[in-house]
Protein backbone atom coordinates (compact mmCIF):
# COMPACT_ATOMS: atom_id res chain seq x y z
CA UNK A 1 0.00 0.00 0.00
CA UNK A 2 1.39 3.48 -0.73
CA UNK A 3 1.25 4.71 2.58
CA UNK A 4 2.22 1.66 4.35
CA UNK A 5 5.80 3.46 4.92
CA UNK A 6 4.57 6.35 6.46
CA UNK A 7 1.63 4.44 8.44
CA UNK A 8 4.07 1.86 10.20
CA UNK A 9 5.76 4.74 11.24
CA UNK A 10 3.30 6.53 12.45
CA UNK A 11 1.21 3.91 14.00
CA UNK A 12 4.42 2.28 16.33
CA UNK A 13 5.06 6.41 17.59
CA UNK A 14 1.36 6.85 18.64
CA UNK A 15 1.02 3.44 20.31
CA UNK A 16 3.82 4.20 22.30
CA UNK A 17 2.63 7.79 23.57
CA UNK A 18 -0.72 5.95 24.39
CA UNK A 19 0.48 2.96 26.20
CA UNK A 20 -0.41 2.69 29.44
CA UNK A 21 -3.38 5.16 29.00
CA UNK A 22 -6.83 2.46 30.17
CA UNK A 23 -10.24 3.12 27.95
CA UNK A 24 -12.53 5.02 30.14
CA UNK A 25 -15.89 3.95 30.52
CA UNK A 26 -18.91 6.02 29.58
CA UNK A 27 -19.86 7.97 32.35
CA UNK A 28 -17.23 7.66 34.77
CA UNK A 29 -16.33 11.27 34.57
CA UNK A 30 -17.62 14.27 32.16
CA UNK A 31 -14.42 14.45 30.63
CA UNK A 32 -13.30 11.87 27.95
CA UNK A 33 -10.11 10.14 27.88
CA UNK A 34 -7.43 10.46 24.78
CA UNK A 35 -8.80 6.84 23.86
CA UNK A 36 -12.21 8.09 23.81
CA UNK A 37 -11.30 10.94 21.66
CA UNK A 38 -10.00 8.70 19.19
CA UNK A 39 -12.60 6.56 19.14
CA UNK A 40 -15.01 9.02 18.27
CA UNK A 41 -12.50 10.08 15.60
CA UNK A 42 -12.33 6.70 14.22
CA UNK A 43 -15.93 6.26 14.30
CA UNK A 44 -16.26 9.29 12.09
CA UNK A 45 -13.23 7.47 9.69
CA UNK A 46 -15.11 3.84 9.52
CA UNK A 47 -18.28 6.07 8.50
CA UNK A 48 -16.67 8.18 5.74
CA UNK A 49 -14.47 5.08 4.34
CA UNK A 50 -17.76 2.86 4.25
CA UNK A 51 -19.75 5.32 2.49
CA UNK A 52 -16.87 6.25 -0.11
CA UNK A 53 -16.45 2.19 -0.85
CA UNK A 54 -20.59 1.68 -1.18
CA UNK A 55 -20.73 4.53 -3.58
CA UNK A 56 -17.65 3.63 -5.91
CA UNK A 57 -18.74 0.22 -5.87
CA UNK A 58 -22.26 1.78 -7.11
CA UNK A 59 -20.90 4.68 -9.38
CA UNK A 60 -19.06 3.50 -12.11
CA UNK A 61 -17.42 6.06 -14.29
CA UNK A 62 -19.99 5.90 -16.61
CA UNK A 63 -22.59 7.36 -14.38
CA UNK A 64 -20.21 10.17 -13.43
CA UNK A 65 -19.71 11.34 -17.19
CA UNK A 66 -23.83 10.56 -17.62
CA UNK A 67 -23.87 13.40 -14.82
CA UNK A 68 -21.61 15.65 -16.84
CA UNK A 69 -18.69 15.19 -14.36
CA UNK A 70 -14.87 15.49 -15.69
CA UNK A 71 -12.98 12.29 -16.61
CA UNK A 72 -10.83 12.34 -13.57
CA UNK A 73 -13.83 13.10 -10.83
CA UNK A 74 -14.05 9.38 -9.81
CA UNK A 75 -10.31 9.15 -10.14
CA UNK A 76 -10.28 11.93 -6.96
CA UNK A 77 -13.07 10.26 -5.31
CA UNK A 78 -11.40 6.97 -5.35
CA UNK A 79 -8.46 9.04 -3.62
CA UNK A 80 -10.40 10.28 -1.06
CA UNK A 81 -11.90 6.49 -0.27
CA UNK A 82 -8.29 5.72 0.45
CA UNK A 83 -7.03 8.62 2.79
CA UNK A 84 -10.42 7.69 4.61
CA UNK A 85 -9.69 3.72 5.20
CA UNK A 86 -5.98 4.62 5.72
CA UNK A 87 -7.31 7.27 8.56
CA UNK A 88 -9.46 4.32 9.95
CA UNK A 89 -6.79 1.50 9.63
CA UNK A 90 -4.27 4.05 11.28
CA UNK A 91 -6.54 5.03 14.14
CA UNK A 92 -7.78 1.32 14.79
CA UNK A 93 -4.08 0.21 14.79
CA UNK A 94 -2.70 2.60 16.92
CA UNK A 95 -5.81 2.06 19.49
CA UNK A 96 -5.24 -2.10 19.97
CA UNK A 97 -1.17 -1.71 20.17
CA UNK A 98 -1.46 0.30 22.66
CA UNK A 99 -3.69 -1.87 24.61
CA UNK A 100 -6.82 -0.01 24.27
CA UNK A 101 -10.23 -1.09 22.65
CA UNK A 102 -11.02 -0.02 19.41
CA UNK A 103 -14.21 0.99 17.97
CA UNK A 104 -15.72 -1.69 14.66
CA UNK A 105 -17.34 -0.09 11.48
CA UNK A 106 -21.02 -0.48 12.01
CA UNK A 107 -24.11 -0.86 9.25
CA UNK A 108 -24.73 2.43 7.45
CA UNK A 109 -27.98 3.41 5.59
CA UNK A 110 -26.11 6.17 3.42
CA UNK A 111 -29.15 7.82 1.63
CA UNK A 112 -27.80 8.42 -2.32
CA UNK A 113 -29.57 6.98 -4.51
CA UNK A 114 -27.11 8.68 -7.82
CA UNK A 115 -23.95 10.68 -8.19
CA UNK A 116 -25.26 14.37 -7.18
CA UNK A 117 -27.23 12.86 -4.01
CA UNK A 118 -23.64 10.54 -3.31
CA UNK A 119 -21.98 14.10 -4.01
CA UNK A 120 -24.14 16.38 -2.21
CA UNK A 121 -23.50 14.15 1.15
CA UNK A 122 -20.03 14.57 0.77
CA UNK A 123 -19.91 18.02 1.76
CA UNK A 124 -21.95 17.39 4.60
CA UNK A 125 -19.92 14.47 5.62
CA UNK A 126 -16.43 16.15 5.34
CA UNK A 127 -17.63 19.02 7.25
CA UNK A 128 -18.73 17.23 10.18
CA UNK A 129 -15.27 15.09 9.96
CA UNK A 130 -13.24 18.17 10.02
CA UNK A 131 -15.34 20.04 13.06
CA UNK A 132 -14.71 16.92 14.78
CA UNK A 133 -11.30 16.89 14.92
CA UNK A 134 -11.40 20.61 15.63
CA UNK A 135 -13.85 19.59 18.72
CA UNK A 136 -11.75 16.95 20.17
CA UNK A 137 -8.78 18.88 19.94
CA UNK A 138 -9.71 20.58 23.82
CA UNK A 139 -9.43 17.19 25.28
CA UNK A 140 -6.16 16.30 24.20
CA UNK A 141 -3.05 17.53 26.30
CA UNK A 142 -0.21 15.33 24.68
CA UNK A 143 1.55 17.32 21.84
CA UNK A 144 2.07 14.32 19.79
CA UNK A 145 -1.56 13.46 19.72
CA UNK A 146 -2.25 16.82 18.58
CA UNK A 147 0.02 16.94 15.65
CA UNK A 148 -1.20 13.90 14.43
CA UNK A 149 -4.52 15.09 14.50
CA UNK A 150 -4.10 18.11 13.08
CA UNK A 151 -2.16 15.78 9.76
CA UNK A 152 -5.22 14.44 9.70
CA UNK A 153 -7.16 17.32 9.91
CA UNK A 154 -5.77 18.84 7.46
CA UNK A 155 -6.50 16.33 5.13
CA UNK A 156 -10.09 16.47 5.61
CA UNK A 157 -10.51 19.75 5.33
CA UNK A 158 -9.09 19.78 1.70
CA UNK A 159 -11.41 16.90 1.19
CA UNK A 160 -14.10 19.82 2.10
CA UNK A 161 -13.19 22.14 -0.14
CA UNK A 162 -11.94 19.19 -2.53
CA UNK A 163 -15.09 16.95 -3.09
CA UNK A 164 -17.61 18.82 -4.99
CA UNK A 165 -17.49 19.78 -8.81
CA UNK A 166 -19.04 22.35 -10.79
CA UNK A 167 -22.62 20.64 -11.35
CA UNK A 168 -26.12 22.14 -11.16
CA UNK A 169 -27.94 19.10 -9.19
CA UNK A 170 -25.58 20.57 -5.89
CA UNK A 171 -27.38 22.77 -4.24
CA UNK A 172 -23.99 24.03 -2.20
CA UNK A 173 -22.32 24.55 -5.88
CA UNK A 174 -18.96 24.11 -4.78
CA UNK A 175 -16.15 22.86 -6.48
CA UNK A 176 -11.59 22.33 -6.43
CA UNK A 177 -10.66 25.32 -3.97
CA UNK A 178 -9.37 27.31 -7.24
CA UNK A 179 -11.99 26.52 -9.49
CA UNK A 180 -14.37 27.58 -7.16
CA UNK A 181 -12.89 30.77 -6.02
CA UNK A 182 -11.26 31.84 -9.18
CA UNK A 183 -13.57 30.54 -12.01
CA UNK A 184 -16.94 30.32 -10.21
CA UNK A 185 -16.80 33.39 -7.91
CA UNK A 186 -17.64 30.97 -5.18
CA UNK A 187 -16.60 30.13 -1.87
CA UNK A 188 -13.95 27.22 -1.12
CA UNK A 189 -14.42 28.68 2.71
CA UNK A 190 -16.67 30.14 5.28
CA UNK A 191 -14.46 32.01 8.22
CA UNK A 192 -11.03 32.62 8.89
CA UNK A 193 -11.41 30.05 11.38
CA UNK A 194 -13.16 26.50 10.94
CA UNK A 195 -16.06 25.16 13.12
CA UNK A 196 -16.02 22.90 15.75
CA UNK A 197 -18.33 20.23 17.31
CA UNK A 198 -18.39 18.42 20.58
CA UNK A 199 -18.56 14.15 20.84
CA UNK A 200 -22.48 13.92 20.89
CA UNK A 201 -23.00 17.26 18.48
CA UNK A 202 -20.94 15.11 16.06
CA UNK A 203 -22.84 12.22 17.02
CA UNK A 204 -26.15 13.55 16.34
CA UNK A 205 -25.06 14.37 12.77
CA UNK A 206 -24.32 11.19 12.10
CA UNK A 207 -26.54 8.92 13.78
CA UNK A 208 -28.98 9.15 10.92
CA UNK A 209 -26.78 7.26 8.52
CA UNK A 210 -25.72 4.81 10.99
CA UNK A 211 -28.37 1.87 10.79
CA UNK A 212 -26.62 -0.43 14.27
CA UNK A 213 -23.61 -0.44 15.78
CA UNK A 214 -21.71 -3.60 17.82
CA UNK A 215 -22.58 -3.07 21.44
CA UNK A 216 -18.91 -3.41 22.49
CA UNK A 217 -18.30 0.23 20.52
CA UNK A 218 -20.29 1.86 23.69
CA UNK A 219 -17.22 0.93 25.75
CA UNK A 220 -14.55 2.65 24.20
CA UNK A 221 -16.68 5.83 23.58
CA UNK A 222 -17.75 8.82 25.74
CA UNK A 223 -20.88 8.84 26.65
CA UNK A 224 -23.09 10.21 23.66
CA UNK A 225 -26.37 12.00 23.13
CA UNK A 226 -28.07 12.07 19.92
CA UNK A 227 -30.12 15.08 20.34
CA UNK A 228 -33.77 15.84 18.30
CA UNK A 229 -33.35 16.48 14.62
CA UNK A 230 -33.52 20.08 13.97
CA UNK A 231 -34.85 21.56 11.00
CA UNK A 232 -33.67 24.80 9.26
CA UNK A 233 -36.41 26.59 6.98
CA UNK A 234 -35.88 29.09 4.13
CA UNK A 235 -32.71 30.14 6.19
CA UNK A 236 -30.75 32.81 4.50
CA UNK A 237 -28.58 35.41 6.03
CA UNK A 238 -30.03 38.38 7.52
CA UNK A 239 -33.46 36.87 7.03
CA UNK A 240 -36.01 34.91 9.12
CA UNK A 241 -35.73 31.81 8.76
CA UNK A 242 -38.40 28.83 10.27
CA UNK A 243 -36.93 26.13 12.61
CA UNK A 244 -38.81 22.99 13.73
CA UNK A 245 -37.50 20.48 16.33
CA UNK A 246 -39.39 18.07 19.11
CA UNK A 247 -37.77 18.39 22.69
CA UNK A 248 -39.39 18.26 26.25
CA UNK A 249 -41.58 21.23 27.04
CA UNK A 250 -39.28 24.20 28.91
CA UNK A 251 -40.36 27.47 30.56
CA UNK A 252 -36.35 28.45 29.53
CA UNK A 253 -35.97 31.16 27.08
CA UNK A 254 -34.29 28.84 24.22
CA UNK A 255 -32.07 30.06 21.95
CA UNK A 256 -30.97 29.06 17.83
CA UNK A 257 -27.25 29.22 17.87
CA UNK A 258 -24.83 29.58 14.88
CA UNK A 259 -21.75 27.92 15.02
CA UNK A 260 -19.11 28.91 12.07
CA UNK A 261 -16.23 28.80 13.30
CA UNK A 262 -13.99 28.38 16.30
CA UNK A 263 -14.50 31.70 17.85
CA UNK A 264 -17.63 32.93 20.39
CA UNK A 265 -21.36 31.15 18.46
CA UNK A 266 -23.74 33.56 17.47
CA UNK A 267 -27.12 33.25 19.78
CA UNK A 268 -30.08 34.50 18.71
CA UNK A 269 -33.49 34.53 21.16
CA UNK A 270 -36.24 31.88 20.03
CA UNK A 271 -39.62 33.35 19.73
CA UNK A 272 -42.03 31.12 18.64
CA UNK A 273 -40.67 29.10 15.32
CA UNK A 274 -38.90 31.62 13.93
CA UNK A 275 -35.36 33.64 14.05
CA UNK A 276 -33.70 36.22 12.10
CA UNK A 277 -30.70 34.63 10.65
CA UNK A 278 -27.74 36.85 11.22
CA UNK A 279 -26.58 38.50 8.30
CA UNK A 280 -22.59 38.18 8.94
CA UNK A 281 -22.40 33.84 8.22
CA UNK A 282 -21.13 32.65 5.47
CA UNK A 283 -19.82 29.09 4.45
CA UNK A 284 -21.12 25.98 6.57
CA UNK A 285 -22.58 26.53 9.28
CA UNK A 286 -24.09 24.70 12.32
CA UNK A 287 -27.05 25.73 13.87
CA UNK A 288 -28.77 24.01 17.34
CA UNK A 289 -31.42 25.18 19.76
CA UNK A 290 -29.69 25.90 23.32
CA UNK A 291 -30.96 27.04 26.47
CA UNK A 292 -28.10 29.25 27.94
CA UNK A 293 -26.95 32.75 25.85
CA UNK A 294 -23.21 32.13 25.66
CA UNK A 295 -22.69 28.15 25.30
CA UNK A 296 -23.10 25.79 22.65
CA UNK A 297 -21.95 22.27 24.35
CA UNK A 298 -23.47 19.30 25.44
CA UNK A 299 -24.51 20.96 28.75
CA UNK A 300 -26.79 23.72 26.80
CA UNK A 301 -27.72 21.99 23.25
CA UNK A 302 -31.62 20.99 23.15
CA UNK A 303 -31.96 20.02 19.10
CA UNK A 304 -29.52 19.80 16.24
CA UNK A 305 -27.05 20.31 15.15
CA UNK A 306 -28.75 21.06 11.56
CA UNK A 307 -26.65 21.84 8.65
CA UNK A 308 -26.84 24.94 6.68
CA UNK A 309 -24.84 26.09 3.84
CA UNK A 310 -24.45 29.97 3.10
CA UNK A 311 -22.42 30.01 -0.58
CA UNK A 312 -20.81 33.81 -1.29
CA UNK A 313 -19.08 34.76 -4.01
CA UNK A 314 -15.48 36.09 -4.13
CA UNK A 315 -16.58 40.45 -2.84
CA UNK A 316 -18.59 38.24 0.70
CA UNK A 317 -21.39 38.66 -0.98
CA UNK A 318 -24.02 36.01 -0.32
CA UNK A 319 -23.99 34.18 -3.30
Amino acid sequence: MKYSLAFTFLALSLAKITDALPTIHPGKRDVPSVAQILNVALLVEHLESAFYQQALKRFPQSDFAAAGFPDWARGRFQQISEHEETHATFLSTALTTAGAQAVAPCEYNFDFTDVQSFIHLCAVLEAVGTAAYIGGVQFVENQDYINIAGSILAVEARHADANLFPSPFCPSNESIAWINSAMKHDNAWGTAFDAALTPSQVYTLAAPLIRSCPSSNADALPALTAYPTLTVKDASPGKIATVAFTAPATSTQLFVTFVSSVATPVLVPLHGNKVLVPDNLSGFVFCMITKDGGLADDSTTIAGPAILDFSHDSSGRAA
